[in-house]
């Protein structure tokens, strides 16, 4: 079996809220997946939860619950929200898995045995929200730690370092001889001007039992638990050689993460990976943040948007369309309720759902749903914007996809503009022509809908149920005008999007 195009997303952490940005995360990988399926790869996807460490074990402890039973009540709700997102993950891990365990103690001994680790003391300060080790660089000019880290407090205690500086100038190496491994580029540039400005510290692997129990035992000294990150980034290898399927997954073609997680996907990892002899990821893919009216998202502000709440009222694909075509990967965006119902209209109700309707609907009035002899009036245009569409989706330049795709659809309707098909159905002289038009609209929205597949999989679906075709994955590269043959009938076409109230 050859190797499957392997994504991930970063995975979540139990005790949070889902929110606008994993919902985006998450969708944006599921778009890259189902298009590398559309375009005749096998595609694995894995996305999942966080559960260990100390924000975890307070939470429980103050819920009056032991960890174990909290993150599983917690898990559930994740679970349930990966599914109202539609996203078509193979696999969803939880670092509580032992599965996941047991792979992380075994690269643990492995650096271990092979002198990555040593035991030090230290004194310094920590913050037990962001479950971090800080040091006067940390502070800001009044002295102060940023409110981020919470509170802070003085520590000393002995505790496993990882020698992370000692692989500082070949990590520089690898992101300048491989400019795809940080994307897009200035995030590639800000990784290479942080290692470059800065001289790497050896990473805490450890936390103590008696301060932490919360975690992963280290395999060479049961008095210590893992450090939370060095357990989470490894969930990307461990589930797919606990799966026995390492040969097939790894390396992992692309890491979708958040800008704020940057420094641990694209200088800890790579180094933990190296540091073990296993192979590099070949891309960490990193967007922004989104916004609320240029604003910071806030539940005091009362500007939170609830990605479940958007789902419920306008529809899954309604919301898949506005996250991806709103912002491309990389910026900050910018969520307005005004664009997302003007573009719900403009886009969706208006230029896709009437194109679709009108040209079935013609279809079926002047013909009876019978698909006339095939017409290659649009086949050079269509082809051309597919030819485009498959180069952008192999790039996950997934905004662009779609303004392809609605290019097309401009094109389209322009098309009804100057052929007027409802008049060359009043001319008995003009059938051959009318006809002509017909198979031309009809055909047209055929590879609309295998175009779609990847970004919006129910309205893809429901294009080819009325048009009575089949609704199995299609490659998409592959596909060509014509698929449509004379004779064939189509069932009643539907509203797609329907217009609301704004």
């Amino acid at each position: 079996m050859s190797k499957q195009f392997y994504i991930t997303t970063a995975i979540d952490y139990v005790n949070g809220q889902p929110h606008l940005g994993h919902a985006y995360e998450k969708v944006i990988a599921d778009v890259i997946t189902r298009a590398r399926r559309c375009l005749g790869e096998e595609a694995f996807f894995l996305t999942g939860l966080d559960e260990h460490g100390q924000k975890v074990q307070q939470a429980a402890e103050a819920a009056g619950k032991d960890a174990q039973t909290y993150t599983d009540e917690l898990a559930g709700d994740w679970q349930s929200f990966v599914k109202k997102l539609g996203i078509s993950n193979n696999d969803f891990v939880r670092t509580t898995d032992a599965r996941h365990q047991e792979v992380v103690c075994e690269i643990l001994q492995q650096l271990y045995d092979a002198g990555e680790f040593y035991e030090d003391e230290y004194v310094g300060f920590y913050s037990a929200k962001q479950e971090s080790f800080l040091t006067e660089k940390d502070r800001d000019a009044d002295g102060n730690f940023a409110p981020l880290y919470g509170e802070v407090q003085e520590l000393r205690e002995k505790n496993y370092y990882f020698k992370l500086g000692r692989h500082q100038q070949w990590l520089i190496d690898h992101i300048e001889a491989n400019p795809e491994f940080v994307a897009p580029d200035y995030r590639r540039n800000e990784v290479l001007g942080f290692l470059k400005n800065n001289t790497l510290e050896d990473l805490c692997i450890s936390r103590p039992k008696e301060r932490l129990a919360w975690g992963i035992p280290l395999p060479f000294d049961s008095n210590y638990v893992t450090y939370v990150w060095f357990d989470a980034l490894t969930n990307y290898f461990s589930i797919p050689r606990a799966r026995g399927e390492e040969a097939d997954l790894w390396p992992a073609d692309i890491h979708v993460i958040g800008k704020d997680i940057l420094k641990f996907h694209a200088v800890y990892w790579p180094i933990m990976l190296k540091a073990a002899g296993l192979a590099l990821p070949k891309q960490v893919l990193v967007h922004g943040w989104w916004q609320k009216d240029n604003q910071k998202m806030s539940k005091s502000i009362g500007n939170v948007v609830d990605p479940v709440a958007v789902i419920d009222d306008w529809g899954l694909d309604a919301f898949r369309y506005y996250v991806v075509r709103e912002l491309a990967i990389g910026p900050d965006g910018n969520w307005t309720d005004e664009s997302f119902t003007n573009r719900y209209h403009a886009e969706l109700a208006n230029a896709l759902g009437n194109l679709v309707n009108r040209s079935l609907s013609m279809l079926t009035r002047y013909r009876e749903g019978i698909v006339p002899p095939q017409h290659d009036e649009l086949a050079t245009e269509a082809i051309a914007a597919r030819d485009k569409l498959v180069g952008e989706l192999k790039s996950s330049e997934l905004q662009a996809g779609l303004m392809t795709i609605w290019s097309f659809i401009a094109r389209m309707n322009q098309y009804v503009d100057e052929t007027a098909p409802f008049k060359l159905a009043k001319d008995p002289e003009q059938t051959e022509r009318l006809g002509e038009v017909l198979y031309n609209l009809a055909e047209g929205c055929r590879l609309l809908a295998i175009w779609l597949q990847p970004y919006l999989p129910t309205t893809s679906h429901r294009i080819m149920e009325q048009l009575n075709h089949s609704t199995d994955l299609a490659n998409l590269a592959e596909e060509g005008w014509g698929g449509l043959s004379a004779g064939h009938i189509i069932n009643m076409p539907e509203a797609l999007f329907p217009r609301r109230d704004k």
